[in-house]
């Protein structure tokens, strides 16, 4: 089989506005000695993809203009290098969200080396891959479910197994019902968690529930919820939070966690409230710990992949709708209208 020299992809033509995005060719390579090549699938969007579109993220020189976006893709291997031992063509995988980030903590290397911000990304036809950086996708997944796993999934198993690794009995606060808070519902349900979820809309929390929150919150008509995660838990407080909101949700996290053990996981800048004041006496005060999470390494996506395919039914990705190649600008619209539950998808084989 001839391998393709040309594939279809998304440059951002400048920052300002996902709108940029065109539709252009690109060059295929072929692999290098410990490279593979792959059909890309399925690719999801994050919350970064928008900031970055818009300008709130650095990008290198040499990417203004011509960046392929997201990080986030399933596919399939199409050719390998000639040193790769252990992957084979027609096998199912997922590159992690930095290529470079193995095992172990983030490194300054392996924080500029993120596909999609400072290497280009996978909303592209083709992409070649270092062989290092694959994980294999869970057999019951389709390519679409798969494409949610690099980031948002294993952002939160990174969160809920750090330093104190969540347990059965623990209080989970999740915040909204994006895909890292979705995920962190779930795997947090799978451990035997009790979860506490918040959205400002009743149609939400009423899938949360569905998915295994025990309690939740309606942030509108609730403006002081982390004072009713406290009756919730007598008191007592939260053993982890997964902040995704930032600015306007950190100070009110702190006061939801339990005093001395708390775990605030610091996701997201997803709130639009820049009102917060100081935080850093109360969590001094409160012995929390704001823990900044930097996705994950190849090994945490390994483990999650385990915890996935050993709990099935309560982890499968929830998919809030699929859009075409063609209609990727669609797809960042609809993320950006914050109106979905779980991961936007593009189809893109």
């Amino acid at each position: 089989m001839s391998l393709p020299t040309v594939t279809r992809q998304y440059q951002l033509s400048q920052v300002g506005s996902y709108n940029n995005l065109v539709l252009a060719d690109g060059q295929v390579f072929s692999p290098r000695a410990n490279e593979v090549l792959l059909k890309v699938h399925a690719v999801s969007l994050q919350f970064r993809d928008l900031l970055i579109s818009r300008g709130f993220y650095p990008l290198p020189e040499s990417l203004l203009g011509n960046l392929v976006p997201c990080s986030d893709m399933a596919g399939e291997i199409i050719a390998i290098g000639e040193d790769v031992k252990n992957w084979k063509v027609g096998d199912r995988v997922s590159p992690n969200f930095s290529p470079v980030h193995i095992y172990g903590a983030p490194t300054p290397i392996t924080q500029q080396s993120t596909l999609g911000g400072q290497l280009p990304g996978v909303l592209t036809q083709y992409k070649v891959v270092p062989a290092q950086s694959l994980v294999a996708i869970p057999d019951h997944l389709s390519y679409e479910e798969a494409s949610t796993l690099p980031c948002a999934a294993t952002t939160a198993y990174n969160a809920l197994n750090g330093p104190v690794p969540i347990k059965a009995g623990d209080y989970v606060l999740v915040l909204g019902t994006g895909g890292v808070s979705i995920f962190a519902l779930q795997f947090a349900v799978a451990a035997g968690a009790t979860v506490i979820a918040t959205s400002s809309s009743d149609d939400k929390l009423k899938t949360a529930l569905k998915l295994g929150a025990k309690h939740v919150i309606n942030y509108k008509t609730t403006p002081l919820w982390d004072e009713e995660v406290k009756k919730i838990t007598k008191g007592v407080g939260v053993d982890h939070v997964i902040e995704v909101g930032g600015p306007g949700t950190v100070a009110k996290s702190v006061n939801a966690a339990r005093a001395g053990s708390g775990y605030i996981h610091l996701i997201g800048i997803v709130s639009l409230d820049k009102s917060d004041a100081d935080i850093v006496i109360p969590t001094i005060m409160k012995g929390v710990t704001l823990r900044g999470i930097n996705v994950g390494s190849v090994s945490q996506f390994e483990l999650m992949n385990r915890l996935i395919i050993a709990n099935p039914e309560v982890t499968r990705p929830i998919v809030d709708k699929v859009f075409s190649f063609e209609q990727a600008i669609e797809a960042y619209a609809h993320l950006d209208s914050q109106k979905h539950i779980g991961k936007v998808v593009i189809k893109v084989a």
